[in-house]
C-alpha cells in the first residue's frame, strides 16, 4: 500500500502551484539534470570511442607484445618465439627488422621507417595485410627487393605500383671517398591504408630477407612480434615470458609503446567526467531552491497535516520524495537523450558537417576522421547513480527545514 507521504510528494509534484514561478524554476532544475547528464554520456561515450578506435588502429599497425634485442639485433629470434609460443595466451608469432632510412624519387625525399617483414607471419599479427589499396602484402618476394608503402608517403613521393624508388641507409659504407651512405632501389608492389596518418605517411614494408641484407644482420632480426588472445592481458603475458627469456632479451607491451598518448587520453576522461559531474551538481542543487520555495508555498499545509498528527519525520519524506521524484525524471530524461544522441552519432556529425559546409574532424589533426562512440553500460550506470545521489541530497535541508515547521506559528496569518 501506498504511504500518505509518497501521495502527498506525487500531488505536490504535479499539482498546479499558486504560483507559477515555483513551477518554472521546478522545470529549470529538471531539465538542467537532464542536459548535465546526457552532456555527461555523450561525452564519455565520445573518448571512449576515441580511445577505442585508436588503439585498434594503432594495434592494426604495431603489435601486442615485442620481443627485442640489444642495438636492435636478436640473434636467437627462433628461441624467443618458441618460448612464446608455449603460452597459451600468444595466438601468433612473426620476426621484424625495424630501422629508419630516407625514401628518394627524384627530388623528392622523405623519411620512412622501414619494417622487414614476413608476409605470410606478419598477417596473423597485424592487420596491414586487409588494409592494402594496391597489391598484396604477399607480392613481397625474397630477393624482388619490392617496398609496400603507406598511401600517404607514396602520395607525398609521387609514385604508385610499379615505379622505382631509392632506399638510403644510415648504415654507411667505406669506399676511397670516404663513408658513404648506402643505397638500394625498390619497386613499389603494393600500397596500404590504415586510416592512421602517423603510419600512412610513414611505414614502408620491405621483405625480410631484403632487409636483413640491405642492414647486414646476417640471420637476426630485430625482435619477434606477438599477438594475444586478449590485448588487455599484454602486461600480464610480459611478466609472465620475463623469466623464461634471456638477459639480452627485451619484452614491450603496446601499453609501453604508447603509454603517454594512452595515460593522457584516461586523465583527461577522468577531468571531463568531474567537470561535467560539476554540472549536474549545480543543476541537482537547484533543487534546493525550489523545495525551499515550495516549503515556504505550503506552511498552511504543513501546519494542517502537522495538527492532524504528522510526523516531522512524515512532513521531511513527503518532500524528500517530491525532490527525489524531480531528480529522477530529470535523470532517466538525461540517460535517455544522452544514450539516444551517443549511440547515433555517426548520423549527426556527417549531418552536421554537410549543414555547415565543412569537414569537424581532419585525420592530419585528430588522428581520425570521424567521431566514433562506445557507449559501456558501466559508466551509465554510474552517471545515474550519481545524479540521483546528489539529487537526493539536494532535498534533505529544504525537507528538514519543512519538518520543523510549527503548527502556530504557519497559521498565525492565515
Amino acid at each position: 500500500m501506498t504511504s500518505f507521504e509518497t501521495l502527498i510528494g506525487l500531488r505536490y509534484l504535479r499539482a498546479k502551484r499558486r504560483n507559477s514561478f515555483i513551477s518554472f524554476i521546478s522545470l529549470i532544475s529538471i531539465v538542467g539534470i537532464a542536459l548535465g547528464v546526457a552532456a555527461l554520456i555523450i561525452v564519455l561515450s565520445v573518448m571512449n570511442g576515441f580511445q577505442k578506435e585508436i588503439r585498434g588502429r594503432i594495434l592494426g599497425v604495431a603489435s601486442h607484445l615485442e620481443i627485442t634485442g640489444m642495438n636492435n639485433r636478436l640473434d636467437n629470434w627462433r628461441g624467443a618465439m618458441a618460448v612464446a609460443r608455449q603460452d597459451a595466451r600468444v595466438t601468433a608469432s612473426a620476426p621484424f627488422v625495424s630501422a629508419q632510412g630516407l625514401l628518394s624519387v627524384g627530388p623528392n625525399v622523405r623519411g620512412a621507417m622501414v619494417r622487414g617483414v614476413l608476409p605470410e607471419a606478419e598477417n596473423t599479427v597485424v592487420d596491414v595485410g586487409h588494409k592494402m589499396l594496391v597489391g598484396q602484402l604477399s607480392d613481397l618476394q625474397p630477393g624482388g627487393f619490392g617496398i609496400v608503402l603507406g598511401v600517404e608517403l607514396a602520395r607525398q613521393l609521387g609514385v604508385g605500383r610499379g615505379d622505382k624508388v631509392t632506399l638510403i641507409t644510415p648504415q654507411g659504407q667505406i669506399t676511397p671517398a670516404g663513408m658513404m651512405p648506402r643505397l638500394k632501389q625498390f619497386t613499389v608492389v603494393g600500397v596500404f591504408k590504415v586510416d592512421m596518418f602517423e603510419y600512412d605517411a610513414s611505414l614502408a614494408m620491405i621483405q625480410l630477407k631484403d632487409a636483413q641484407t640491405l642492414f647486414r644482420l646476417d640471420d637476426a632480426v630485430s625482435g619477434v612480434r606477438l599477438k594475444l588472445n586478449d590485448l588487455m592481458l599484454a602486461p600480464a603475458v610480459k611478466h609472465a615470458l620475463a623469466p623464461k627469456l634471456t638477459y639480452d632479451m627485451y619484452l614491450t607491451d603496446w601499453t609501453d609503446q604508447h603509454a603517454s598518448y594512452f595515460r593522457a587520453v584516461q586523465i583527461e576522461k577522468r577531468m571531463m567526467f568531474i567537470i561535467l559531474t560539476l554540472i549536474v551538481a549545480v543543476a541537482a542543487f537547484n533543487l534546493v531552491s525550489t523545495l525551499i520555495m515550495t516549503v515556504t508555498d505550503k506552511q498552511a499545509d504543513i501546519a494542517i497535516l502537522r495538527t492532524l498528527g504528522a510526523a516531522p519525520g512524515s512532513i521531511m519524506r513527503i518532500f524528500v520524495i517530491q525532490g527525489a521524484l524531480s531528480g529522477l525524471i530529470g535523470t532517466l530524461c538525461g540517460v535517455g537523450g544522452g544514450v539516444l544522441v551517443a549511440l547515433n552519432l555517426d548520423v549527426l556529425v556527417p549531418a552536421i558537417e554537410r549543414l555547415l559546409g565543412s569537414k569537424i574532424f581532419s585525420s592530419e589533426v585528430y588522428l581520425i576522421d570521424k567521431l566514433p562512440s562506445d557507449v559501456l553500460p558501466g559508466d551509465v550506470l554510474t552517471i545515474t547513480v550519481i545524479s540521483l545521489l546528489l539529487a537526493l541530497l539536494a532535498t534533505l535541508y529544504p525537507s528538514w527545514r519543512a519538518s520543523r515547521t510549527q503548527p502556530a506559528e504557519a497559521l498565525r496569518y492565515e
